[in-house]
């Protein structure tokens, strides 16, 4: 099956001219499996020491302790072994790890996951914080709550505190509780189109994408509610269009811009770039420029973050 057309067409006025070719070629192929150790439940060492027993060859993320990569005919031996079944390591594209290194939670902090099935950085911010502090978990619909649950208990998090709910209700029902928060916003999944899997960008299409945003800007307000003074907030999408990532954003800036900053994120690889200044007739706040879309590979899905600090009282 081919890419939506008006997809493609919109591609074509987001990223790089020269960069087309080789992006489009990405939602073809199969891509490297990658994953990380749980560092509840094992270390670096310990899992290469598995993998190498069960003649799994990886091959370490340079720039991310404790992640691996393998070839894709090497997951289904990967999802067999004792380390996947009890917890050990966690499948995970290389993206989604970029989420919780950038939002950087600390031991006994206040987080919240505002948007948290199935649960990869959910676990990832509860190892970073030492199975510590709070960490509360959203999810309002009931099959990906109780995935999340399942997720979440298997990999051995007992920090965090899951709850059934709206992520809009929760800026007001938790004002200024939490000292970071990372909103992995419901978005249309563009990055995750696959030309082999027809079901991947089935339910795809411009008004999905329009309408996505209108959600998106409702759990930004709550997440901005729900932040302490001080605080910083993640915003990141697995999307390409504007409409889910810098339209959002300068949503949010006109609101609160007066109390929030963005602040400057370095990533340790190239296949990235600036964010838009405008689509169509809309002029984004400058600000929004500190984020960055990040381009797909063969390794990692595209994908969006922004971070931004909610200023102290």
């Amino acid at each position: 099956m081919s890419l939506p057309e008006a997809f493609i067409e919109r591609l074509h006025q987001i990223v790089p001219r020269e960069e087309i070719d080789t992006i489009l070629k990405t939602f073809d192929a199969p891509k490297q499996v990658t994953f990380r150790v749980n560092t509840l439940k094992s270390t670096s060492h310990s899992l290469e020491v598995e993998l190498t027993t069960a003649n799994i060859p990886f091959e370490r993320i340079a720039w991310l302790e404790g992640a691996y990569r393998i070839a894709p005919n090497d997951k289904l031996r990967l999802t067999q072994t004792d380390a996947f079944y009890e917890g050990r390591l966690y499948i995970q594209n290389l993206a989604s790890m970029l989420a919780p290194m950038i939002l950087a939670p600390q031991p006994e902090e206040t987080v919240l996951d505002l948007a948290a099935a199935p649960g990869g950085k959910t676990l990832m911010l509860a190892g970073m914080m030492q199975n510590t502090g709070w960490l509360s978990a959203v999810e309002p619909t009931r099959e990906r709550f109780f995935r999340l649950r399942a997720n979440l208990e298997n990999q051995g998090v007992t920090n965090a505190h899951t709850y059934m709910t709206d992520g809009r209700s929760v800026g007001k029902k938790c004002p200024q509780m939490f000292d970071r928060i990372m909103l992995d916003a419901p978005c249309s999944s563009e990055a995750r189109f696959k030309t082999h899997e027809p079901k991947s960008m089935s339910f795809w299409s411009i008004h999905k994408a329009k309408e996505t945003s209108k959600l998106q800007k409702r759990l930004l307000l709550s997440a901005y509610d729900a932040l302490k003074p001080g605080g910083k907030l993640l915003y990141c999408t697995c999307s390409f269009s504007a409409e889910e990532n810098e339209s959002p954003l300068h949503h949010l800036l006109q609101r609160h811009g007066e109390n929030l900053t963005t602040l400057p994120i370095s990533l340790p690889f190239d296949n990235i770039q600036k964010p838009l200044e405008r689509w169509g007739k809309e002029i984004f706040d400058v600000r929004i420029q500190n984020a960055v879309r990040i381009l797909p590979t063969d390794t990692i899905d595209g994908f969006f973050l922004c971070l931004l600090e909610k200023k102290p009282s």
